[in-house]
């Protein structure tokens, strides 16, 4: 394993002239599909562990939203079309002369996890649900199966890469918390749909907001658009705090009132009629989107928790993004890229580039054995880093 350390180079993302940053909440199309992803991924993975011991081989990371047909109303509305989800990927189904029910498995979390989650949504109306999971491939599934056999360390499943940083710059934070908002105590008449794209051009700064309203609750136009204001003030409010001076807040900006058009939903998103979704679209690993820094395509959804490496590695390079500046003090910032080998143990990254902000490049190098040490802590727990994310959706929870 080669770890190379080294100096961050240019203006940090908050200075630079121009900064862009993107959320999709928890009823975006794109987020339920990752969210999904991930329900099916740890519902197989506790099922595994509860009957054989042990997680086995999967990979359930391409999930596709179809959207339905609507016709919301103000104090009402129907759906006329379901919400169509297409559940595919790789799954062991049997193991050792016992079957796996992986498609009921698949089905159930999906409705579980949007009744849960989506309380306006009628699972058994609005939405339909389809298992298209097939076996593994046997050469991945055999690779899976080694490290049992011999005791070996977790073998990496892919050649891919994982990207993390910290911390958050300020409009990083802004973009957040008006999300979270917005939807975690969401008002009857606030649907889970939102998204919010952060711009910041200087020292301007301003948020886009598109936030879904929910028909029912809404007597007229009037009563949405006060809603609207409320929701336009709880942004400015939380983005304020965030940046430390207020910005310009602007929500839903296509609608059109005198044309009788507004973000007018009867399930509170966008999939019933005018969206569709898919994994691997929306936040990254640690919940946001985010041009202005490194990035990877990498979709971290519904990947298994002990050897795919694209999700591993991007929780495992932000932590150590995250130690570094929080037990370094002279570093303000860091930034870790880590990339696997296939067949190779998931603690050793064929290479490891961690990048340091110091006060000068001879501060950086001088600084680099603390944090190499910090990244090797890290790496030696990739192993057994599946054992938490099993407990939680990645999707929908922040690192």
């Amino acid at each position: 394993m080669k770890i190379m350390v080294g100096e961050l180079e240019g203006r940090p993302v908050g200075l630079q002239p121009v900064e862009v940053v993107e959320r999709k909440g928890l009823g975006h199309p794109d987020t339920l599909c990752d969210a999904l992803a991930e329900e099916v991924s740890l519902a197989l993975s506790r099922e595994y562990r509860e009957r054989f011991g042990f997680v086995l081989h999967h990979n359930v990371d391409k999930v596709l939203l179809r959207g339905g047909a609507a016709r919301p109303a103000f104090g009402g509305g129907e759906v006329d079309e379901p919400i169509e989800l297409y559940i595919a990927g790789r799954a062991t189904r049997e193991y050792r002369g016992v079957t796996v029910a992986v498609d009921e498995l698949a089905v159930e979390a999906c409705r579980a996890w949007l009744a849960a989650h989506m309380p306006v949504l009628d699972v058994e109306r609005h939405v339909r649900v389809h298992s298209l999971i097939r076996p593994g491939s046997q050469d991945l599934v055999e690779l899976f199966e080694r490290q049992r056999r011999e005791g070996v360390p977790q073998l990496a499943n892919d050649t891919s890469l994982g990207v993390g940083y910290a911390p958050l710059s300020p409009l990083e934070r802004a973009v957040f918390a008006a999300d979270m908002s917005l939807w975690s105590e969401t008002p009857p008449a606030r649907g889970q749909d939102v998204k919010v794209m952060g711009v910041r051009s200087g020292e301007d700064v301003s948020l886009t907001v598109a936030c879904a309203f929910i028909g029912v609750p809404l007597a007229d136009a009037d009563a949405y658009l006060a809603a609207r204001s409320d929701a336009t003030r709880q942004v400015r409010r939380e983005a304020t705090e965030a940046l430390g001076r207020e910005p310009d807040v602007a929500v839903n900006t296509a609608d059109d009132p005198d044309a009788d058009s507004l973000y007018l939903t009867v399930t509170g998103t966008s999939a019933e009629a005018g969206d569709d979704g898919q994994t691997g679209r929306g936040n990254r690993a640690n919940g946001l989107i985010t041009p202005s820094r490194p990035m990877t395509i990498e979709s971290f959804a519904g990947k298994n928790p002990i050897t795919h490496v694209g999700k591993l590695y991007n929780v495992t390079a932000t932590h150590i993004a995250e130690a570094i500046v929080a037990e370094i003090d002279a570093v303000s910032d860091a930034q870790v890229v880590l990339v696997s080998q296939i067949g190779m143990p998931v603690e050793q990254p064929q290479i490891v580039d961690v990048r340091l902000r110091a006060e000068s490049a001879e501060q950086a190098a001088a600084l680099a054995p603390r944090a190499e040490a910090i990244a090797r802590h890290h790496l030696a727990q990739a192993g057994s880093l599946w054992e938490r994310l099993i407990s939680q959706n990645l999707a929908t929870r922040t690192l």
